[in-house]
């Protein structure tokens, strides 16, 4: 009953019989046929065909809930076999924000298969809830993020550390009193914020313009975690959901915002900001590797992250 479970998680995944006899290429009453001839051996129908889009059935259910795991685990067989057999050649199904994706990925990845030319990668850009829900259904390898997951299907390593600094629009008036406190790009590339620099006091901005994450966005969390211990009530203009907009936005004039090291040191040269250092250990984070619990990890999937932590 399940060697044709393919038919069943393509109507179950395109919500339709028609759309789902499209993507697999057979006609529609075959595949009707076919399922009905699982539905047969089952003694219970799958799918209630009486809605639109097509719903499962309780049974349908508890069929799709071990189609989609013996789906997985067929995928790790031919990952292992594939390791055996390639050796030093494979896929990476790798997934990031934004950030990650535009700034970080393509410099581990061109280093590293300028080693291993024949591994290559699939990325997917999305934000941080879809990348470990695709992380949890085995649909990707590997997540790079800085967000904390209580999740006992996911596993982390640190990879590396980064902090968040305050990004200051130049035309704000109270960048003049701040002068002995300003950062450059070229001090933060140079790691100098990360060493004995003065640290400027947060209630200095309290009566000022914010642009912020959204709580669900790992630094809007820490920037709301930051106010609250200062006692202060930001005057938020608006919220985001990733952090390359803000700075895009903040750079245009409009507000203050909470930006990584990370970022200021890939995205280049902006004279429109200023940067600030805060006294607080909530700008410090970890940048993690995310994989799935109990989840056969790939050769080329391993290599990568054991070359790129050697960095």
């Amino acid at each position: 009953m399940f060697r044709n479970k393919g038919y069943i998680l393509a109507i179950y995944r395109e919500g339709s019989f028609s759309k789902a006899a499209e993507q697999l290429f057979v006609s529609q009453p075959s595949l009707s046929a076919s399922v009905k001839r699982i539905e047969d051996k089952l003694g219970a129908p799958i799918f209630d065909r009486s809605t639109q889009p097509v719903t499962l059935t309780e049974i349908g259910e508890e069929y799709i809930r071990y189609a989609l795991e013996m789906e997985e685990k067929e995928r790790d067989f031919e990952k292992y076999v594939s390791d055996h057999t390639q050796l030093l050649a494979g896929t990476v199904r790798l997934g990031g924000s934004s950030l990650f994706s535009s700034f970080m990925l393509p410099s581990m990845i061109l280093n590293f298969t300028k080693e291993f030319p024949r591994i290559h990668f699939d990325i997917v850009e999305d934000n941080t809830k879809n990348l470990m829900e695709r992380l949890s259904r085995g649909e990707l390898d590997l997540v790079v993020d800085n967000a904390i997951i209580s999740d006992e299907n996911i596993v982390s390593q640190v990879y590396t550390t980064e902090q968040l600094l305050l990004a200051v629009p130049s035309r704000f008036s109270l960048n003049k009193k701040l002068v002995d406190y300003r950062l450059s790009r070229e001090d933060i590339k140079e790691n100098k914020h990360r060493g004995n620099v003065p640290c400027v006091d947060l209630k200095t901005f309290a009566d000022e313009d914010f642009i912020f994450l959204n709580p669900e966005n790992d630094t809007g969390k820490r920037a709301n975690q930051i106010f609250r211990k200062h006692n202060i009530k930001p005057r938020v203009m608006f919220f985001l959901d990733q952090q390359v907009t803000s700075y895009n936005i903040a750079a245009s004039g409009l507000g203050i915002i909470f930006t990584s090291d990370t970022l200021i040191k890939f995205i280049g040269d902006n004279p429109h900001l200023y940067y600030y250092k805060l006294s607080d250990s909530e700008t410090m984070r970890n940048i993690y590797f995310y994989t799935k619990n109990n989840h056969y990890l790939s050769f080329a999937c391993r290599k990568f992250m054991e070359f790129t932590l050697k960095q």
